[in-house]
């Protein structure tokens, strides 16, 4: 569809990171997908330049004290951004938040449900309030709302086979010798010697649970105005409560010795009694947040009472919508911080979806991942129905089933990185699966269901599994091939092998899409190991110190202190972020800088991708370790780039490229195929088909019909998410899943194959 200029987005030369002073045109009010490769300048495009302009000129219409409350968004490398609407991000970011965050609660529904308790429900109790666990009217007060108490682990936390003197106490700073140690065989209350299994009641119930009074016989190590206090209320004291600056340098061994269980008095249900008396149907407020979206959905419609009819309706749509997107199985009682990137973006797109706005932009970033074939097609619809509101919607995307419903298509590259930032293509689905690029090339030649697959050399046995929603899961997988295990999301996938399976094989290797735990200056080239070597032949080189060539050490600029930049914070304005003047960006002094390799100094050198280090070093080392970057697609990377600004699906793979040497390893990937470009996912299983040829066996989760057609063996769960699912629905070889009538997964299998 021709449009004039005032109906799309002008972007005239961009130069965000890798982009070559990149000018298109969006039209408004249709879906525009960017795709190409990753690094090939999407993201630069789509969230540096267009995202930032647009919320950077909304900050500004406000006052300087609000804006100074607002996130800051510095200009980005561009000539001109014109006709901007407002954007709304909706990325992969987890929505996070503390115990008091829920499902409920951040899609308002909860709200809606204590609007409708407070109005039907017998008997009457309160008004809205009264039902919110947030609040101090409507709280428990034995867990104060969060519907959980800690619970000791008596076994874990002492050692009754000991004495005092032997120390019995397995916790940080209850050691022998130690202080808190000390608080205990200084009371004179206790026989120092005497094994713990031989205290009386009184003795036992002294030492782990008595406070508040001076010990009678102390010995001299007392210290006079002190009171006891027995183990657990110190612990809970010291370390448990939520002014406690321990608890988090104390994470690991609380976690060994403390439990989380339902609250006794609610029994997880946040309010106190009397909120709780109240119902609807003979249901309360906290079974309706125990319900499955589904369930709930069922509940509501069975609501007749005329007074109600406007909250339910507006509660069953906002749940629908839930549905839609493939999250059917989440309750509202699920705390957000324990929902995944893609769960909770689906979430964001939900709240989106019940706004009256329109002419907005709306911006996703990858809104495929973590979703079932099926899920996408459902997504789709919502996509569809926000440009349908009169919005513009741009989608960052490499699924396939997602590019297909594009208005406008901008395909950009040709490759990554340095090789990448400018636009190879622009049009619709059908001139994009004939163009001469690599996303046109890899949608023509879809793999197809492996025909020859490997043999199992043995099997994991997992018996009576029934974790979360496992149903008494039993099941084999077979060892020294690939296995991929599928199904719609939610339905116990990353419960049986992400959680299961490590608990029943501990040596399994867990390659997800965390933070690589690492300090905020680590980058490639300290994670991979060759930065002191690469120091080293700097030192060599030039005879000095190799500490002459950290810019965490003596090294470091001393104006940016190894940051290479300069932030200024201006109050209300825009922090400004500055190239540091005295190092110009190269985070080391000038006389570090004065010292070459090979024609190029240290910083030179971390500037470098891996790609362009492979052809500078020869040492067998360094190679080794690049080569291995390589191979996992990751060569645009520079060796001086922070661990931090990598995405979920880079991480995963720079964690998988340290595995490349091994051998004889049982790996367990989940979803490797995020954020991969189709061509990459090719370069993804020629990685997979390494490690089990070294004797490996490879575990993916996975939704990706491109990965999963390769796989020598098929474990699908289902036959649908949370309480629907939890089933082993099929466990076998590919070809035989074709034959299977309850499988989602096998018929869209069927669906790929043609």
């Amino acid at each position: 569809m021709n449009q004039s200029i005032e109906q799309s987005i002008k972007v005239t030369g961009a130069r965000n990171k890798n982009l070559r002073n990149v000018s298109l045109a969006i039209p408004k009010k249709q879906i525009t997908v960017f795709t190409g490769v990753s690094g090939s300048g999407k993201s630069a495009m789509v969230f540096d330049t267009i995202a930032a302009e647009s919320q950077r000129q909304l900050n500004e219409t406000y006052s300087s004290f609000i804006r100074h409350r607002l996130p800051h968004y510095g200009q980005p490398e561009v000539d001109s951004v014109e006709n901007l609407s407002v954007a709304i991000v909706v990325n992969q970011k987890r929505i996070g938040g503390n115990a008091r965050s829920t499902v409920g609660t951040i899609t308002d529904i909860h709200s809606l449900l204590r609007l409708l308790f407070s109005r039907i429900g017998r008997p009457f109790v309160g008004y809205s309030d009264v039902f919110s666990f947030n609040n101090p009217q409507g709280m428990c007060p034995h867990c104060e709302g969060l519907g959980k108490v800690n619970t000791f682990r008596i076994e874990s936390l002492i050692d009754k086979e000991k004495s005092l003197n032997e120390g019995p106490i397995r916790f940080p700073t209850f050691h022998p010798g130690e202080v808190r140690w000390k608080r205990y065989v200084a009371t004179g209350l206790f026989d120092n010697d005497k094994k713990l299994k031989d205290y009386s009641e009184e003795e036992w119930d002294t030492l782990l649970y008595k406070t508040g009074f001076k010990p009678p016989n102390p010995t001299k190590e007392w210290p006079p105005t002190s009171y006891y206090e027995g183990i657990i209320p110190r612990i809970e004291r010291t370390f448990l409560s939520k002014d406690s600056r321990d608890s988090r340098a104390y994470r690991e061994a609380i976690e060994q010795v403390v439990a989380e269980t339902a609250c006794p008095l609610c029994h997880g249900g946040r309010l106190n009694q009397e909120a709780l008396s109240c119902k609807i149907n003979g249901t309360s407020i906290a079974d309706c947040a125990r319900m499955q979206v589904n369930e709930l959905i069922v509940f509501l419609e069975s609501i007749e009472d005329p007074a109600a009819a406007t909250i339910v309706d507006t509660c069953i749509t906002r749940l629908k919508q839930l549905l839609l997107v493939g999250i059917g199985y989440l309750t509202m009682d699920r705390e957000t911080a324990t929902l995944s990137g893609g769960e909770s973006q689906r979430i964001k797109m939900v709240r989106q979806l019940g706004s009256s706005l329109t002419d907005l932009t709306y911006i996703f970033d990858e809104p495929s991942i973590g979703l079932h074939p099926q899920d996408v097609h459902n997504m789709n619809r919502l996509l569809l129905q926000l440009r349908d509101k009169g919005n513009t919607v741009i989608i960052v995307e490499h699924d396939p089933d997602v590019i297909r419903i594009a208005d406008h298509i901008i395909d950009m590259g040709p490759r990554a990185g340095l090789a990448g930032g400018t636009i190879v293509y622009e049009g619709n689905w059908d001139g994009l699966r004939h163009a001469d690029t690599l996303t046109g090339k890899c949608l023509r030649q879809r793999a197809r269901l492996k025909s020859e697959v490997r043999e199992p050399t043995g099997w994991l046995h997992i018996r009576d599994a029934s974790l979360h929603n496992l149903k008494q899961v039993s099941v084999s997988i077979p060892t020294g091939v690939l296995t991929a295990v599928t199904g719609v999301a939610g339905s116990g996938k990353s419960t049986l092998i992400n959680q299961v399976l490590p608990g029943v094989y501990p040596e399994a290797v867990i390659i997800n899409q965390d933070m690589i735990q690492a300090s905020s200056r680590s980058n490639l080239a300290t994670f991979t190991g060759i930065f002191d070597d690469i120091r080293k032949l700097f030192a060599e080189e030039n005879r000095v110190s190799p500490s002459l060539f950290s810019f965490n050490a003596k090294g470091a600029c001393p104006e940016c202190n190894g940051s290479g930049t300069i932030t200024m914070d201006l109050a209300f304005m825009d922090s400004l972020v500055s190239v540091c003047e005295a190092c110009q960006g190269r985070r080391f002094h000038d006389d570090v800088l004065q010292y070459h390799l090979r024609g190029s100094s240290i910083s030179d050198v971390l500037a470098m991708t891996a790609d362009e280090a492979l052809d500078f070093f020869t040492e067998p080392g360094i190679l080794a370790a690049l080569l291995r970057i390589q191979q996992v697609g990751l060569g645009y990377l520079t060796l001086g780039q922070p661990l931090s600004t990598l995405s979920g699906g880079e991480r995963q793979r720079v964690k998988l490229a340290a595995e490349l040497d091994h051998s004889g390893e049982i790996y367990v990937l989940d979803e490797p195929s995020t954020g991969l470009h189709l061509s990459d996912c090719e370069r993804l299983m020629s990685i997979i088909d390494r490690l089990v040829a070294q004797d490996g066996t490879v575990i993916v989760i996975e939704h990706n019909l491109d990965i999963i057609s390769q796989a020598d063996w098929i474990i699908d769960m289902g036959p649908g998410a949370g309480q629907d699912g939890g089933n082993i629905l099929f466990s076998g070889k590919p070809a035989e899943l074709l034959e299977s009538p309850h499988s989602v997964t096998a018929k869209y299998l069927r669906q790929f194959r043609t």
